[in-house]
Formats: structure tokens, sequence, C-alpha cells
């Protein structure tokens, strides 16, 4: 039985994490309030919405937004923020000028990321080398707040049957609007019957007359929105997973821990089957028990040349891990405070790489892959964030501020000197 140690958290900084990062109840694990997105005749106050408050305008559906994705951003971002802000998950252009990272640090990501193009010089006559904004993530349409489809890839990476059209990207491509989908007392997802009681995504457990929502309202097996056209019905249910109730928080001095369970890596087959052991070539094990040689490393390795670490303080959110197949709520709620590393059983996942929404980095990955260094030396040999003009190779155009944002508010000093990418905690080939 895997032993769990418990991440310290003080009543003080429970205060600034409450404040900060809490889960809120608006959609309750279910339906929400119909006109917390919809307006029934386009008024408000006997006023026409579009008059009375630009940024709600009506549109199609009834919504209030231009789009799907525009009306989740109404109440997910919004401008004014000074850092992450409870269940914000995009940052307003107003509040991330050039050379200042977004702001939000939910596990999924920022997608204001998005919005963030660089460019440097490698070393002298080097060609101009760029990371562009549309390459760090799921590029939600959502044309109120200036977010865009992608220019280049124009379906799902690895699509397998009918590709997703980027084009229709937005929200409820994953998540379910609706919030139909529930979790019953027998653990199993259905879309009918018990009423939906609160969110599953913080460990509340269904009883013998209710049920709960799936993790973060996603669309099971069979979901696909009326608006898409192209594109499959999913075949897979949606992952079971808890998140702790604090989760928009830097990282600096603990890692906030969301609980993986069972059907994480199938769910992103749903678009992404071409990327998965079962179905295609395009792969990375995913799905798969890490087995006890590379629990043994990920448990071992702490920064590069270092491999005193121990199982009960080996986790990092950077390379989070699904725990084995187990969709057993408690369980995974026990889960999100522990720091405990993996043992042989549990298995890698899309998301011990990737971030779900966006991230700093290219492909949406949870460290740069760019460059082998994630951090250089001072003059004293001590670990330091690259700067775009002495160490513009390993910089890639950010700025210290942006990289260490992009790795959740953690110093340098949580890694070696001349730290190389964290395939490693893995693989432990440096």
């Amino acid at each position: 039985m895997k032993r769990f140690k418990t991440l310290p958290v003080t009543a003080a900084a429970l205060l600034v994490l409450g404040a900060t990062g809490t889960g809120w109840a608006f959609h309750s694990g279910g339906v929400a309030e119909c006109e917390g997105c919809h307006t029934m005749h386009n008024s408000l106050g006997g006023q026409q919405m579009n008059a009375a408050t630009a940024q709600f305008t009506t549109g199609p559906y009834l919504l209030q937004g231009t789009d799907q994705s525009s009306s989740c951003l109404n109440c997910h971002q919004h401008a004014g923020d000074t850092g992450p802000s409870s269940y914000h998950i995009s940052t307003a252009e107003s509040d991330m000028p050039v050379g200042s990272p977004p702001l939000q640090l939910t596990p999924g990501g920022d997608f204001g990321w998005l919005k963030k193009t660089y460019s440097w010089v490698p070393r002298a006559g080097a060609a101009t080398e760029w990371s562009h904004g549309e390459r760090k993530g799921h590029n939600i349409v959502a044309a109120d707040y200036n977010y865009v489809a992608d220019s280049t890839i124009t379906a799902a990476p690895g699509s397998m049957n009918t590709p997703f059209p980027a084009n229709q990207f937005s929200c409820i491509s994953c998540h379910d609007p609706h919030g139909t989908y529930r979790i019953t007392s027998l653990g199993v997802q259905a879309k009918t019957g018990k009423p939906i009681r609160s969110s599953g995504s913080y460990g509340a457990v269904p009883d013998a007359t209710t049920a709960v929502g799936v993790y973060r309202l996603l669309g099971g097996a069979g979901y696909k929105p009326k608006s898409l056209s192209g594109g499959d019905a999913f075949m897979f249910a949606a992952p079971y997973a808890v998140a702790p109730n604090s989760y928009n928080r830097s990282e600096a001095t603990s890692d906030t821990r969301v609980a993986y369970g069972r059907s994480m890596s199938l769910w992103c087959a749903n678009c992404h089957g071409q990327m998965h052991t079962t179905f295609g070539t395009l792969v990375h094990p995913a799905d798969q028990n890490l087995g006890p040689f590379v629990a043994q490393i990920y448990n071992s390795y702490k920064k590069s040349g270092n491999l005193t670490g121990v199982v009960d303080t080996a986790f990092t959110s950077l390379v989070p891990f699904q725990s084995d197949n187990t969709h057993d709520l408690n369980a995974l709620k026990a889960q999100t405070t522990s720091t405990a590393g993996p043992i042989s059983t549990d298995r890698v996942m899309c998301l011990s790489c990737h971030r779900a929404h966006a991230s700093g980095f290219d492909s949406m990955m949870r460290y740069g892959l760019g460059n082998e260094f994630m951090t250089v030396a001072d003059a004293s040999g001590n670990p330091v964030w690259p700067d775009p003009v002495t160490n513009a190779a390993q910089a890639q155009g950010r700025t210290v501020a942006e990289t260490q944002q992009a790795y959740y508010g953690r110093p340098p000093t949580n890694f070696a000197p001349f730290q190389r990418v964290l395939c490693n905690k893995c693989h432990a080939k440096d």
C-alpha cells in the first residue's frame, strides 16, 4: 500500500490560497445557472445587452458572447487581475504586456500563453528562431477575447477517423457546458439518472440518492457538441480525477497536486488516438504502467546529478502521473495532499508531459524542450534562470520573469545549475 506524506499547509497559507485559487460552486458539477451563460431576450435591466454591457453581447444559441469560448471567458478571464485568481484560466492582454507573463497558474495552464510569441538569435551569426504563440496550447476560438484558430494545424494531431476541425475548437470541445455526465454510487458514469448534487472535481462522492459531476465537466462517451460539424463523438469516458480546492497558486514552495485516475490518457485519445500506444504509431507510451525501474528512477531523481531522492517526497507537478487505474474518489482525494512518488503500477499519461490548456513552452509542455538546459549558472556556480540577453539560446526570447512563471513560480535553486530537461525525471540520462 502506498503511504502518503502530507504537504505542510499553514492556516495563513490556507487563507491566502482560499483568496486566490479556490473552487467555486456556479456549475456545481452540472448544468449551472441558465442565465449565467444565456440571455432569453437579449435584455438586461430593460436594455439590449449589447448596449448595456458591451462585453456580454448576445451570440448564437442565445449565448452571452459571440461564440462558446467567449461566453466561458466572460467569467473565466478578468481584466485587472494582479496574480493567480480563483477559477480564471486566461489573462487579459492588458495584464500581460510585452515581457510580462500570463498570471494564472491553474494545473491546466493559462491560455494567455497563446498570445506570447518569442524570437531570438541563439548565437552570433545564427538565424533568428521563433516560438510562436499558437504552438503553446489548445487554440480556442474566442472572438471577444482575441483568441483565434490555429493557422498551421487545421485538425487535431493524431486524429483517427474524422479529424476534429481546428477552426471549431472551443472550450465545449472538451467540457460539456450542461454538465450531463455524472458519477453514480456504483462508481460508473452516466448521462441520466440520479440528480447531480455537486462537483466531483474536489473529492465529493455520490450517495444512494444523488450523483456527483465528472471531473471538470469533461465530456464522456458519446459526447459531441451539437454545434460541431466534423469530428467524431467521444469513444471514451471522462477521466476520474480530484483537484485540491486551492489549485490556482504559485508553486514556489509546494506543488499543487491533482490526483489523476482512470481514463486520463484514454480520454485524450478521443481526439488524438494515433498518439496512443493502443491505436497508433505516433507514440510515447501512455496509459502504461511505469514498472519498477522507471518508478525507482522517478523517486530517486531530484535534479541533474542528484539521485538521492526518496519516495515519500518525490512527487513534482512538473511530471505528474496517473494513479494506476483507480476510480476511487476517496483514494484520489487523499493523494491531493501527498508528496509521495509513484509505485510500479502507476501510469505515465499525456499530462505527465503536457498541460491541458496551454503552457509557456511549445507543444504545451510542462517544461521546455527547445534547449538542453532549463537553468544556467551565475559567476558563483549557483543555478539561475537564463537571461534573454546573455543566455539567448536557453531563454528563447523569454524574460527571467516569464521563464519563472512558466515553471509556476519555482525558484531556479529548486534545480541544478545547467539543469537538463525533465524527461530525466523518468529516464535519468543526465
